[in-house]
This record gives C-alpha cells, structure tokens and sequence, in this order.
C-alpha cells in the first residue's frame, strides 16, 4: 500500500434513529485508520457517542447495528433524503473486513442504522414530514 493510501481519513457518521421521522446526526470522526476492522469502527463509534455533547440522549443510546456508504467526496448522491437504498450487497460494510477493503476513504459519508429498521424503511419508504 501506498502511503497516501494508509494514511488516516476524516470519515462522517450518519447516525439515523428512525427512518420514518428522518432523525439523523452527525458525527465526524477525525484520525480513522483505513486498516481498523469494520467492527472495531463500531465500537469506536458507539464509545464516541456515550461521550459527544451535540447528541441528544435519544441517540446516544440507540441500538445501532450496521455501516452503510452513504456518499464519498465527489461522488454521486441518492434522491432519498434518509438513505442510499441501493446496492446494499456492496454498501453495507462487513464487520470482518478493514475499512479500506470496504471502500472506505477520505471524507466518506456512514450511514449507521438498525439494520431491521432499515429493512421495513425499505419495504415501505414513507416519511412522516412528507
């Protein structure tokens, strides 16, 4: 690897509380290591979120299970206002793969989700603002 390419990212974590009602914070976490395990980016992020002052209690206290690319920089941006509901076989990051094997680079947008609430958003993709 590349030096550029190990080099640590600045990535944005969509936290998103409910899909129907469009609860979404986010949290940017500076200093990523692209070669850091998806599930230990997990636990990194849920002990970041127990501490950070902008997040409601709500938030910080939700079961989120799973990573999904939302958006990379300079990349394209879906229509949906809550999340990419596509290509979820390549998207959803796999807790035994680094973040870099998964696509994961500088200014990269996360989605972090309950992934059965996402499951029923998909089936049905309503929003209580609409």
């Amino acid at each position: 690897m590349t030096e550029a390419a190990t080099s640590p990212v600045t990535v944005t974590v969509r936290l998103i509380r409910s899909f129907q009602h469009r609860n979404i914070r986010n949290l940017v976490i500076h200093d990523v290591d692209v070669t850091t395990t998806v599930s230990d980016f997990m636990e990194l992020v849920r002990g970041r979120l127990k501490t950070a002052p902008a997040l409601p209690p709500p938030f910080r206290n939700f079961a989120y299970d799973t990573f999904k690319i939302e958006t990379q920089a300079f990349g394209f941006k879906t229509n949906d206002p809550v999340i990419n509901r596509e290509d979820d076989e390549t998207l959803i990051l796999q807790p035994g793969k680094s973040l870099g094997e998964s696509g994961v680079k500088n200014e990269t947008e996360i989605s972090f989700f309950k992934l059965d609430d996402y499951l029923q958003y998909k089936q049905n993709p309503v929003h209580a603002l609409s």
